[in-house]
């Protein structure tokens, strides 16, 4: 039997003046568009990932505000199954000299209607998440509780 594990990764939608901001980034040999996004990384947050792949692939200042929505996706590339937390929020302080991500070629401000015409959208996940923040999807982020350790409940 193979052993499925689906790929949990962090997205943000931010928005400025109706536009939308993204990353051309070069996948698999491609250069393709996507939110700000990344892997959720052992020891962090899903709130910590989220503001540090934005960071990293934007050199913008991220903080999350609102759960957008929950998205699985299975790639028919590489057959991989993603599950994407996206998140909205404000964007703060920008670092233009930052170096970004290894991949990441540049950031783009895109109208809704750009966004639907491109051909190289990373997914269809790129899109929906746009799709759902305009018409107004907020889940407060405390809708995913983080367990601890330390609560532990006694079987008896």
């Amino acid at each position: 039997m193979i052993n499925w594990t689906p790929h949990i990764t962090v997205a943000s939608v931010i928005e400025y003046k109706q536009r939308f901001l993204l990353v051309e980034e070069k996948s698999n040999g491609l250069c393709v568009i996507n939110q700000p996004a990344g892997h959720w990384d052992e020891g962090e947050t899903l709130l910590e990932a989220v503001a540090r792949e934005t960071l990293e692939e934007s050199a913008w200042h991220f903080e999350p505000q609102a759960i957008v929505g929950l998205y699985y996706y299975t790639s028919p590339n590489n057959q991989l199954t993603y599950l994407r937390i996206c998140y909205c929020g404000r964007h703060h302080s920008h670092e233009p000299e930052r170096i970004l991500d290894t991949g990441i070629l540049h950031t783009l401000w895109l109208r809704r209607d750009e966004v639907a015409t491109l051909s190289n959208s990373r997914s269809p996940m790129v899109l929906r998440c746009i799709d759902d923040y305009l018409a107004g999807n907020r889940y407060p982020v405390s809708l995913i509780t983080e367990m601890t350790s330390s609560l532990q409940i006694e079987l008896k």
